[in-house]
């Protein structure tokens, strides 16, 4: 680790290619490979596998899970220029290489105009994570849950706002309405939009939820029930440059849900239509101002239509297919893997 740092002060896991690329090319003399995949997550992967295709000649598909380069920004530190090199590398010599975003595969393609068709684009989804899905029931009040970790931008400053401006207009629903909050302490960001908001009241901050040793119900299992008990789930996108190409992988397990799902996406018209083509509501900002009047109002407006159909009994059962499956991406990689290596799939 000492020489790592010395040599290379980037991530600790850079240097991980190298073994890798040695167990690989131990392995290929025992038997040749048809395929190279490396995916990351951990660039060292990818460096694995640009060493592995010019040593060994195999094709190689390289699965790039988050933008190497952050939008808009030159790389200037010694992480940023390794990823940016990394990225360089995928596009000059990946006979396959995939991103998860419309955008981040266009970004990638207009630094490298190499890539060509090469680059393609993959929802990886999630397979379904429940065994039995929970029955709904509705309570006495209406519980919006956010589930995942906060930070400076990607906070609750937006459902703050907008619960605002909904009680300001029809103050009888702040009785009745309720904000769950799972997953890690509350960022720097949230606690002081809070301390001054006469919403904080509705707040119910839970953190993370370890197993339980009396019904043995590990923490994930019990995070997964409760987004069913909940009348919205809240999506919060964040604000950061990079939201343009990235999709949280939340967003495949709230589908799973089958809850309706309130989302707050920042520049990426990709990721609010997956969400209104399956019925849910995608409020869309290109703005970091926590002040944005017209994104806390068009929230409170599809808050105060939920919240009135909870009320009135009209809540619909989401009985839609999800079509963003493990198994619908693995479809997809075998159909390139097989335009590359015909007859061996």
């Amino acid at each position: 680790m000492l020489i790592e740092k010395l040599v290379r002060p980037v991530e600790s896991s850079w240097s991980w290619w190298l073994s890798a690329y040695l167990k690989g090319r131990h392995l290929a003399r025992k038997k040749p490979f048809d395929l190279i995949y490396s995916t990351g997550g951990a660039f060292a992967a990818h460096m694995a596998g640009y060493a592995l295709k010019h040593a060994t000649g195999t094709c190689w598909l390289a699965e790039v899970h988050d933008p190497m380069v952050m939008p808009g920004k030159i790389p200037t530190t010694a992480q940023e220029k390794m990823q940016a090199k990394v990225e360089g590398q995928i596009c000059a010599d990946a006979d396959v290489a995939i991103w998860f975003t419309n955008q981040a595969l266009a970004s990638a393609r207009q630094r490298h105009p190499q890539l060509g068709n090469r680059g393609k684009m993959m929802l990886p989804g999630i397979d379904n994570p429940f065994q039995t899905l929970p029955p709904y029931i509705p309570g006495k009040k209406f519980v919006i849950g956010h589930f995942g970790s906060l930070s400076p931008t990607r906070h609750l400053g937006p459902i703050v706002g907008a619960l605002e401006t909904l009680f300001g207009q029809r103050p009888e629903l702040m009785d009745v309405v309720e904000l769950h909050v799972y997953g890690g302490p509350l960022d720097s960001v949230s606690v002081t939009r809070l301390s001054h908001s006469h919403v904080k009241p509705c707040l119910r901050h839970f953190g993370r939820i370890e197993a339980d040793p009396l019904t043995g119900c590990s923490g994930r299992q019990t995070i997964l029930n409760r987004m069913r008990t909940v009348d919205i789930l809240l999506l919060l996108h964040g604000e950061d440059p990079i939201c343009s190409e990235y999709i949280p992988s939340k967003l495949y397990e709230y589908l799973w849900a089958k809850r309706p799902i309130l989302a707050v996406v920042h520049n990426n018209p990709q990721m609010a239509a997956i969400l209104r083509g399956q019925g849910h509501v995608a409020i869309c900002s290109e703005s970091n101002d926590p002040q944005d009047l017209q994104r806390y109002t068009e929230l409170a407006t599809a808050l105060g239509e939920a919240i009135d159909n909870w009320r009135f009994g009209a809540v619909v059962q989401d009985n839609r297919v999800n079509p963003f499956t493990t198994q619908a991406a693995v479809g997809q990689l075998l159909g390139w893997v097989a335009q590359l290596k015909p007859g061996h799939i």
